[in-house]
């Protein structure tokens, strides 16, 4: 039995050039051997003037404020709305497209001030009349069950009954329906071409 876990690791002693060493972690059974490790010595630095890197510093430095000046200019400008945009087409033709101002006398302005003030007189009495109406059907309705409630409770508490048949609403099934799968959309496939502000 060990000369046939010793023969796999002899082919993995094959396969991976320099193995360093063996262990049996997690049990007899399973070998495992280390990576071969290799290095090279480490390349002198070299020392650079110090101006240049001064001057690297201060290039960096320029183009990072460079980028923050932008970025301020950017963030004054709103985003464009193209539905509010004007079209070339219709701003060279807006001269022609504007109507022209018409100058009203007195005596027409007068005419629709006194129209528009009867107009509101009419509507606003309209308004009172039918709030009387709606409040002497209530009382007459509340006068007439009081009367029914004297003569009959069984009868009173039938009329004051919700009756379901008027307002017929029936459900059955799920409100709404799982998708088919590998549906073809009559539509076509939707392909959101949004602009993204960041």
């Amino acid at each position: 039995m060990f000369k046939l876990f010793s023969s796999v690791t002899t082919m993995q002693s094959r396969v991976l050039v320099g193995i360093r060493s063996l262990s049996t972690s997690g049990g007899p059974l399973l070998f495992r051997s280390s990576v071969p490790m290799f290095a090279e010595p480490l390349k002198k630095k070299k020392r650079l003037d110090p101006q240049i890197l001064k001057a690297r510093e201060d290039r960096k430095r320029k183009k990072i404020e460079k980028s923050i000046r932008k970025l301020e200019k950017v963030s004054k400008t709103l985003k464009p709305i193209d539905e509010v945009q004007l079209m070339a087409l219709l701003s060279n033709e807006l001269d022609s497209r504007q109507r022209p101002t018409i100058v009203h006398s007195n005596d027409k302005l007068e005419k629709r001030i006194d129209a528009a003030k009867a107009w509101s007189m009419y509507k606003h009495d309209e308004h009172f009349f039918n709030l009387q109406v709606i409040n002497d059907l209530e009382y007459s309705q509340q006068r007439a069950l009081n009367e029914l409630r004297e003569v009959s409770e069984d009868l009173y508490l039938a009329a004051v009954d919700i009756d379901e048949s008027l307002l017929t609403y029936e459900l059955t099934g799920p409100v709404e329906t799982p998708p088919i799968e590998n549906y073809p959309s009559p539509d076509g496939e939707y392909i959101d071409i949004s602009k993204k502000w960041d």
